[in-house]
């Protein structure tokens, strides 16, 4: 009886902890992601991006040659375009910075910087709306893209290592 009672009262704080939580559960998506951070990428995408890139992120037609003024078409940000090969930082700054700044070498690109005209988190919101949009094998992809680009940034502001410059410390 004393068992059966304990069991009980375990399986009712369970029910009242998932209780509570299920809301919070229920907003999430896969990666951690809220579903209000997809949504409000979503309605930004839809104000600063369609245009160009279409409102179901198809791009513009015939993407990978090049317009008359020798500028590319804006790429599809779904899975048949090249975005989910890029990690968060390249996507970021071409966001914020605009490609030419990204690329370099007197690139010229159709799509403008959007700092001063985005924040930061609607720059990472509209990016996190594109990638909840593509198939789990492309967002895994990215993601191992993204932890390798922040794994070389780690070792790029770690301290250089004594022995590997050829000092000993003598």
């Amino acid at each position: 009886m004393k068992r059966t009672s304990v069991l009980f009262s375990m399986l009712g704080v369970a029910a009242v902890v998932l209780g509570f939580s299920w809301p919070w559960l229920a907003n999430r998506m896969a990666g951690g992601v809220s579903a209000a951070t997809v949504a409000f990428g979503k309605t930004i995408y839809a104000e600063r991006c369609a245009t160009c890139h279409g409102a179901n992120l198809e791009g513009q037609r015939d993407w990978k040659s090049p317009l008359l003024s020798g500028r590319m078409p804006a790429p599809p940000h779904d899975a048949s375009g090249h975005s989910w090969h890029h990690p968060d930082g390249v996507l970021f700054r071409v966001t914020k910075e605009g490609p030419a700044a990204v690329v370099g070498g007197g690139y010229e690109s159709d799509m403008p910087a959007f700092a001063g005209v985005m924040t930061d988190e609607e720059i990472r919101a509209v990016l996190t709306f594109i990638k909840s949009t593509w198939p789990e094998r492309e967002r895994q992809y990215q993601a191992e893209m993204s932890r390798r680009e922040q794994e070389q940034a780690r070792l790029d502001r770690a301290p250089p290592n004594p022995s590997s410059t050829g000092k000993h410390g003598l």
